[in-house]
């Protein structure tokens, strides 16, 4: 399967196929391999099967983490998201594709799918979806249950439509402190904290924060940092905060890198 879509991935990028279409049209490739044998069996647990359900989400990750690498690197580089948590990656995602405004709910279920989330846990755990549009839940439990079965067209045949929450309308207590079910924080979580505390003026604990939690030595760290400056609207209030903390986190490094001939 990792042969087949590796390159048809490429392919699809280059041709300009974005969004939710990004994401299906790997799944014919996907396939080929799958569909070669009569049964596929687990590799952990040889007396279990593979369903197509359960093929089909470890395809859409390939192809989410493979859109991320190239939100990353601003669309022109290869690189390999790995250790990325899941809220984050999500939110790369729709930020990427939808920006702040609307989206169809569709889409929005299908990436969350692909991230191991759902859609209701995007709005109402983590605070990151706000709902625009109104939907049954019998609605929304028939696009999730289509996705699953590899049936979907990504327009939300229930009409609903979600968007980004900005992150000054992020104001939980625990944001950036504690994580739904004591998972690690994400790290979108993270920044959106922090820009808070910029936004407040305290230096202290901006940096008191970015050493608690070890952020100077996460590699990811920088490169969201710099890949949500670049998909915020220039001369925007979050661009501005985004530019001077990352500035400040860079002279911080700078200040406290040792100097050569020092001893580590």
């Amino acid at each position: 399967m990792s042969e087949n879509i590796a390159m048809k991935l490429r392919d699809f990028w280059d041709a300009g196929i974005r969004g939710p279409d990004f994401v299906w049209a790997a799944t014919g490739p996907a396939l080929e391999a799958f569909s070669k044998y009569p049964v596929v069996k687990k590799a952990y647990d040889p007396n279990q099967r593979m369903t197509v359900s359960e093929f089909l989400r470890e395809v859409r990750r390939m192809v989410v983490d493979f859109v991320v690498g190239r939100v990353l690197t601003q669309d022109g580089g290869e690189a390999v998201v790995t250790g990325l948590d899941d809220v984050t990656t999500y939110y790369l995602m729709h930020r990427h594709d939808f920006g702040m405004g609307e989206a169809p709910i569709g889409a929005c279920i299908l990436y969350a799918l692909s991230c191991n989330l759902s859609d209701s846990a995007l709005v109402t755990q983590h605070d990151l979806l706000a709902q625009t549009g109104k939907a049954s839940a019998g609605a929304q439990d028939e696009d999730e249950e289509s996705i699953e079965d590899g049936d979907d067209d990504s327009g939300g045949g229930s009409g609903a439509k979600v968007k980004l929450k900005p992150w000054n309308r992020r104001r939980g207590r625990n944001l950036g402190l504690e994580a739904p079910g004591g998972r690690p924080v994400p790290l979108i979580d993270q920044v959106h904290k922090l820009m808070h505390l910029w936004r407040a003026g305290d230096q202290v604990k901006v940096d008191d924060y970015v050493e608690s939690r070890g952020l100077k030595r996460n590699a990811l760290f920088n490169q969201i940092l710099q890949a949500l400056i670049e998909l915020a609207a220039a001369g925007s209030d979050e661009r501005s905060i985004l530019e001077s903390f990352s500035n400040h986190v860079a002279a911080r490094e700078r200040v406290g890198a040792p100097r050569q001939g020092q001893l580590v």
